[in-house]
């Protein structure tokens, strides 16, 4: 992915830009250096089990689950809320990488120490990434957020018993949602997010989460929020292994 290394600032118009890609895509701009004021937390919260901020989420979603089909909360199971919110963290979290890659020819580098972001439910809550995050050197890869902000989710929700092959998954499911959100857009620069996506869906760590044989994108797993529903009868998403031939 060629970049642009000669100025490593994004200005609020070039996040403009990003954001006309659509709501996931968007991001606030912040001064680099400058602390981070109520409500905004660091995104290295949410990779620290220690911090709870993982915990906390996932809890609130599990509430909100329960809430939508008239239960307790005690009555989602855990995983269940786990993956839900690794899938909504990982949907926000990749977008606007996505994005810039795709409208600026650049890719920031989500510093977890100095990406921010509120714990608002809902998949678009707010990020903000500070004003250097294009970095003054060399190219940032696109596959650093593999490292960077899969690894670390998926590590903080194997304890709650979410397997790798579900997080796997849901981090595909991002990146080709992410891609098809992109193309209800008026930007120009939508089909160039489907072929960023398509890049990153080659990297090794997302080699068995997903097929695309006869052009239509599968994930191999299941993401579980059909198991929110009362008897675990819910709709399934479009892409749901469980909703093709591939079988469960």
């Amino acid at each position: 992915m060629s970049q642009d290394t000669g100025r490593g600032t994004v200005t609020p118009e070039e996040a403009a830009r990003v954001a006309a890609l659509g709501p996931f895509f968007a991001f606030e701009v912040h001064p680099k250096g400058s602390a981070a004021p109520e409500p905004w937390r660091v995104l290295s919260d949410l990779f620290e089990p220690g911090s709870g901020a993982f915990a906390e989420r996932v809890a609130a979603v599990r509430a909100f689950l329960a809430a939508g089909g008239g239960r307790a909360p005690e009555e989602i199971e855990e995983r269940v809320a786990a993956s839900v919110t690794h899938l909504g963290l990982v949907s926000r979290l990749l977008s606007p990488v996505l994005g810039c890659a795709a409208a600026l020819g650049r890719i920031p580098s989500l510093d977890p120490e100095r990406v921010r972001w509120q714990a608002e439910l809902g998949g678009t809550f707010p990020l903000s990434l500070p004003e250097d995050a294009f970095g003054s050197g060399g190219d940032v890869p696109l596959s650093a957020v593999v490292d960077g902000v899969l690894r670390p989710l998926e590590a903080v929700a194997l304890p709650m018993s979410v397997s790798p092959h579900i997080l796997r998954g849901n981090a595909a499911s991002a990146l080709n949602g992410a891609a098809r959100a992109a193309t209800h857009s008026s930007s120009p620069h939508a089909d160039r997010v489907r072929a960023v996506a398509s890049e990153l869906l080659g990297d090794p760590y997302l080699a068995d989460a997903f097929s695309d044989e006869d052009g239509t994108f599968r994930r191999r797993s299941c993401c579980l929020i059909y198991r929110a529903a009362p008897g675990g009868a819910g709709g399934l998403c479009g892409d749901c292994v469980l909703a093709g031939d591939a079988g469960a």
